[in-house]
């Protein structure tokens, strides 16, 4: 039996209107009732109602989503929004009417930690602009728009003003490498760059996407850097440190690189202290399976070092290639390759040293287990000559030999002379091992 898409449609719009009903039903109830915990019931409740309504909004295709919110008022519109994917909003905000339009077009950009930061030249210092409305950043000139984890809408509306696609902070490191440096028709200037990330628990390299359109920067990323707020602080404060957003990147790319000779620095006082371990008298297989962990954490941040220089290195030449880029910014621009250039042997240096520590290290649980070995050689041939003739004294001749003899007396004997043989051969060995150590010492 076919059902009538009409009528599922009819079906699935119900659905969504009884679920809406009966939250303000359950919610007006529950403010009346007087009842413990009133809070908790009704977020509860909510909270039921809405996984409700989700997993009948993700069987909804967008249009019959958009037709079900333009029949509701405002509030219900705004509650089925946020219960959507990325998925349908963007699909809805490209087909929705302007009535919906309306509605779902009013984000709240007043928030304790905000996600999208907008700066303009103010007698030329940096000035950060409140952006409260989109038309405080229409009425505004930036030359910088930072977005830290924008949401879809965040992305959507700042596109629109500007005209451009903001890139989903999630999927930036899907770019292929060749795909990280382009020039849309428009002349918008993409570039993605590595920026690393160092802290005491983790270290790790974070994507960075780069707009330049119309004289303006815009950045994209996942989580706050020490650079970006470097660069804030230092823009803000000093006078004529940027002229335009051209400037604010080669900054941005400069501080990276510093960043990089820092975290370089911290990786030469780890190695120092893993040195003076290494080159002690003795190390124990524990203390030297710790320091082989410590080689290991500063080599792997001594990569990512390396490889974020090598990306700013390849974004800062894009640049020059660009044709984009003054003749003073053209020399900043060689100064920080220069730059560049002095980390790449530094890191080089750093590659020799932990591979010399890692061999050392390795040499010493080496050692280590020779000496183990060393020690059970002795004992097999001490006991080599015991077991001949332990043997020897197991056989039925050596009865007829102690015959006459009591058995307490022979036997007593017999284990005494285990005991010199023993002796004389562990005295032996160790004769000639300072007969050949005293060979070893005089070459």
């Amino acid at each position: 039996m076919q059902i009538d898409p009409a009528a599922k449609e009819h079906n699935s719009r119900q659905s969504v209107l009884d679920i809406l009903v009966k939250q303000k039903l359950i919610a007006e109830l529950v403010h009346k009732q007087d009842m413990p915990r009133h809070d908790l019931v009704e977020t509860l409740v909510h909270k039921e109602n809405m996984a409700q309504l989700r997993q009948i909004l993700d069987h909804l295709a967008a249009e019959e989503i958009a037709d079900i919110l333009e029949a509701l008022p405002p509030e219900d519109q705004r509650l089925i929004w946020e219960q959507l994917d990325d998925e349908h909003k963007q699909a809805i905000r490209l087909d929705a009417p302007a009535s919906v339009q309306q509605i779902l077009g009013k984000p709240d950009y007043k928030t304790e930690k905000p996600r999208i930061k907008a700066f303009d030249l103010q007698a030329g210092r940096l000035r950060e602009i409140a952006i409260k409305t989109p038309q405080d950043l229409i009425e505004a000139k930036p030359i910088w728009i930072d977005l830290v984890a924008p949401t879809f809408d965040d992305r959507l509306w700042i596109g629109d003003i500007f005209g451009i696609e903001i890139p989903d902070p999630d999927k930036l490191s899907d770019l292929e490498a060749s795909a990280r440096f382009y020039v849309e028709e428009n002349g918008e200037i993409h570039l993605h760059s590595d920026f690393l990330l160092d802290k005491e628990d983790v270290s790790r390299n974070v994507v960075v996407a780069f707009i330049l359109y119309r004289d303006i920067l815009f950045s994209i990323r996942k989580e706050e850097l020490p650079v970006f707020r470097l660069q804030r602080l230092r823009a803000l404060s000093q006078p004529n440190y940027v002229a335009n957003s051209n400037d604010m990147l080669l900054d941005l790319y400069a501080a990276n690189a510093e960043y990089s000779a820092g975290a370089l620095e911290d990786v030469y006082l780890a190695l120092e202290v893993v040195g003076n371990q290494v080159l002690s008298k003795q190390m124990s297989d524990e203390e030297a399976a710790k320091i082989l962990n410590d080689i290991a954490i500063e080599e792997d941040l001594n990569g990512r070092i390396r490889r974020n220089v090598m990306d700013t290195r390849r974004a800062v030449s894009f640049l020059m290639r660009s044709k984009l880029l003054a003749k003073e910014q053209l020399e900043y621009s060689q100064q920080v390759l220069r730059d560049i250039e002095s980390l790449d042997g530094h890191t080089a240096f750093l590659f020799d040293k932990i591979n010399f520590l890692m061999d050392a290290a390795v040499g010493f649980i080496n050692i280590n287990q020779n000496k183990v070995i060393k020690r059970l050689t002795v004992v097999s041939v001490i006991f080599m000559p015991l077991n001949i003739l332990a043997s020897i004294g197991g056989m039925s001749e050596f009865t007829m030999m102690t015959q006459g003899i009591p058995w307490p007396v022979s036997y007593s004997l017999f284990t005494l002379g285990l005991v010199v043989v023993g002796w004389l051969t562990f005295v032996i060995l160790r004769l000639l091992e300072k007969r050949e150590y005293g060979k070893s010492g005089k070459r």
